[in-house]
């Protein structure tokens, strides 16, 4: 009995979700990465004898090289190909756990910060990227969005981690195991992910639009039949190849044309998404969650609780979106987001900028303030990770044109970076300036921009395969 057509378009569901999966190890380090020194701040101090400008700059450093690297992983994977890329950000995050932990001095230790935030800022583009190119439209949506859970849930066990390891030694300072100190194992635990993620990469298959995009055809349409079965494969193959400027491989350049500065419109929405993401704080809960509620009158232990509540329905929104993003679709959840957010970050501008001091100068919530801050911020935290939190990098995979996607993703990520610096490195001069109401007004005012920019900027992606995106 002969095959049918049928039975020849079967799409390869566990083998797509298979190697989604791996794609997202990167984004799972990518969290972790960044959560891992807020537990190593004291040992840094005391192992290198840094000012607390050395210090901020210690923690600061891997932002710079997470700018780098995205600039840069777009261009290079639309030379090399995604999977090589991932693998070379894979042994970066490897040596750069390592080298944090032996080093001896903020310069070394710098350096292995940078990069390590190289491999942090190619994984946040390409690992969204590579999923959206090897998932059929019916439900790239929800696995993309895996990447956004993959990065809480990095920065949780990068937590827990932290947590246990200081527990045991007593302190970041105390001895942990074979006489080294605490922080330095915080670092070296990333090595169990980091290497699992390289070995995992040698099994994945390359992306199939860039096998065709350098003319590797053969191998191309054999990633495909092994995804969607060869009848879909060879459809899929002339579709890519007509998406493709068959003159030229993609390369930098391919995202001028007619637009504000020369630049395409549609790269410029893609900015506009990576950049508003980060202007409406959300890596204020993330980087300084602990140092926030103890300026709002929680004590030390309450805070790091808040933090753990936060991180736990920030997952929980995440599965949300994964349930309903394909449904529904990708604008529908950023406007709810963004209003959402602007009423929440609105509610906690009012009850900050009311509130009492203390007699030692710090702000003091009473009454129902505090329990009013602490349900608007875990709703904002809601809002944030049920729309803008994973639909920004599920839009910034698939939005693009096949002959931009690497480079277009190269910008929009350098500008997610220079705006999630921008906001971490602001929020202490805010704090200390215009107070957490002045900050968190200014939050609010960028997410009622994000509802205009959704309105007027932001074109529906839902069902469209990749090579129907216009720009």
């Amino acid at each position: 009995m002969t095959s049918t057509p049928q039975d020849q378009t079967q799409t390869n569901t566990p083998f797509i979700i298979l190697i989604s999966a791996i794609a997202a190890i990167g984004g799972f380090l990518f969290g972790y990465d960044s959560g891992v020194i807020n537990g190593t701040v004291d040992g840094l101090k005391d192992a290198f004898h840094s000012d607390s400008l050395l210090t901020g700059f210690n923690v600061a450093s891997t932002l710079l090289g997470c700018a780098i690297g995205a600039f840069l992983a777009g261009n290079l994977a639309d030379k090399f190909g995604r999977r090589p890329i991932l693998i070379f950000s894979a042994l970066l995050f490897a040596v750069s756990a390592w080298g944090a932990g032996i080093s001896h001095s903020s310069l070394e230790f710098i350096i292995f910060r940078v990069m390590g935030g190289f491999a942090v800022g190619a994984a946040s583009v390409l690992c969204p990227a590579y999923i959206s190119e090897v998932t059929p439209a019916r439900y790239r949506g929800a696995m993309s969005s895996v990447q956004q859970i993959a990065i809480i849930s990095g920065l949780f066990f990068s937590f827990l981690s932290n947590y246990a390891i200081a527990h045991k030694a007593g302190s970041s300072l105390g001895i942990f195991a074979w006489g080294i100190p605490a922080w330095r194992w915080m670092f070296w635990v990333q090595l169990i992910p980091s290497l699992t993620f390289f070995v995992a990469l040698l099994f994945i298959p390359e992306s199939p639009r860039y096998l065709l995009a350098v003319g590797r055809d053969a191998i191309a349409s054999g990633v495909l039949t092994r995804l969607f079965g060869a009848h879909e494969a060879g459809e899929k193959v002339r579709e890519i190849q007509a998406s493709l400027n068959t003159e030229h491989p993609p390369k930098l350049s391919d995202i001028l044309g007619p637009g504000l500065l020369g630049i395409r419109p549609i790269v410029w929405v893609g900015i506009g998404l990576a950049v508003l993401q980060q202007f409406v704080g959300i890596n204020v809960v993330f980087y300084y969650g602990s140092v926030l509620w103890q300026s709002a009158g929680f004590s030390e232990s309450d805070s790091l609780l808040i933090n753990v509540i936060s991180g736990g329905v920030s997952i929980g929104a995440c599965i949300v979106t994964i349930l309903v993003i394909d449904r529904i679709g990708r604008k529908p959840l950023l406007l709810i987001g963004s209003i959402g957010m602007a009423l929440t970050l609105g509610a906690m501008a009012w009850v900050f900028a009311s509130a009492g001091k203390s007699v030692d100068g710090h702000l003091h919530l009473v009454g129902s303030a505090g329990p009013i801050a602490l349900v608007a911020a875990n709703f904002y935290v809601i809002f944030f990770n049920l729309s803008w939190g994973p639909v920004m990098w599920v839009m910034l995979g698939e939005m693009f044109p096949n002959q931009i996607r690497g480079s277009a993703l190269a910008i929009s990520g350098l500008a997610q970076w220079l705006a999630n610096f921008a906001i971490t490195i602001t929020f202490p001069m805010l704090l200390s300036g215009i107070g957490l109401g002045g900050a968190y007004g200014l939050y609010a005012f960028f997410a009622i921009v994000s509802v205009i920019f959704v309105l007027k900027c932001i074109h529906e992606t839902k069902g469209m395969e990749l090579e129907q995106m216009k720009g």
